[in-house]
């Protein structure tokens, strides 16, 4: 079974060129995604924007920005995730993050932190608000009829009525429905409490061995589950056997953190040809993410129910 490859991406600079050229490494590698690091705290660019700005450099790779959904409204963030898949092609992604940090709550000065629970509750939400805006679009609602002087059907535009503990959206999105239909939405996963509250397609996870590796993907059926990996102060041949090793134990791939002597160009000009020539990587022919993936067809709620 081939792997799927990703690798992180962190930094604080504003440099476009800091951004740019480890990611067309990554795309000529042809992995299938990077990430790209954020938070409230301290300076550094905004991760939507910055994959915003390497979407029109790349081809193949997928782009998946961290954003928070604790100091984020939701009907934001599914606009700006709507228009990167846009510009991307059908290559967006979505890495959830939350806040428990008082310096960051106080930076917008809205409330105090949320407790574990609350924040997790409150990510739920955002994530399923998210998921319905971007279905609230159908994918023909674009029908740019002259005859009529109509740009949309409006019968094809829905509202979600979404009303929680946190927030309420009524909708519909001012984007139309994305490329991908739902792009892929991610989480780190640290702690086994998470995995029940968050609707993802993709969990990181941080396994110490190999059979803790199997056993947490055994917890999560049907899911993506991608080891994160430090690469630095290991050799290129280390990294290797280790990846080959976990092979085995059902994990979909892994995400890969450069640092020391291995940045991205080792990892992309040592490592990948090597997990290549043992058959571990094969790049996928597949444009749109969820596809390399090996993600369903996303299905729109909405237009299921507006045919029944």
């Amino acid at each position: 079974m081939t792997l799927h490859l990703a690798i992180a991406l962190d930094g604080d600079s504003f440099a476009a060129a800091d951004w740019t050229t480890p990611v067309r490494q990554a795309d000529e590698a042809r992995l299938d995604f990077v990430t790209f690091q954020d938070s409230f705290g301290g300076r550094r660019p905004d991760a939507v924007q910055v994959a915003a700005r390497v979407a029109p450099l790349t081809r193949h790779v997928g782009l998946v920005p961290v954003a928070t959904t604790t100091h984020t409204e939701p009907f934001h963030l599914s606009t700006a995730l709507a228009t990167l898949d846009h510009v991307s092609r059908g290559r967006a992604g979505w890495q959830v993050r939350v806040s428990a940090d008082p310096a960051e709550a106080a930076l917008l000065g809205r409330r105090a932190p949320l407790e574990f629970d609350d924040l997790f509750a409150e990510a739920g939400d955002v994530i399923e608000v998210v998921r319905r805006l971007w279905d609230s679009w159908e994918d023909d609602a674009i029908i740019k009829d002259v005859a009529t002087g109509r740009f949309i059907d409006r019968d094809k535009l829905h509202y979600i009525d979404f009303a929680g503990a946190h927030f309420s959206v009524k909708g519909p999105s001012i984007v139309p429905r994305p490329p991908q239909g739902q792009p892929v939405v991610a989480a780190l996963a640290h702690d086994e409490r998470v995995w029940s509250r968050l609707d993802v397609d993709v969990y990181f996870v941080t396994p110490d061995d190999a059979g803790q590796a199997a056993t947490i993907v055994r917890r999560l059926p049907g899911k993506k589950v991608f080891a994160d990996l430090a690469v630095s102060g290991r050799t290129t041949a280390e990294t290797a056997d280790l990846i080959a090793a976990w092979s085995a134990t059902g994990l979909a791939g892994f995400r890969l953190h450069p640092g020391g002597d291995h940045g991205v160009r080792a990892i992309t000009g040592e490592l990948v040809p090597e997990l290549r020539r043992r058959g571990l990587f094969t790049p996928s022919p597949r444009r749109r993410l969820r596809e390399r993936l090996g993600l369903p067809p996303a299905v729109n709620r909405y237009q299921e129910v507006a045919r029944a």
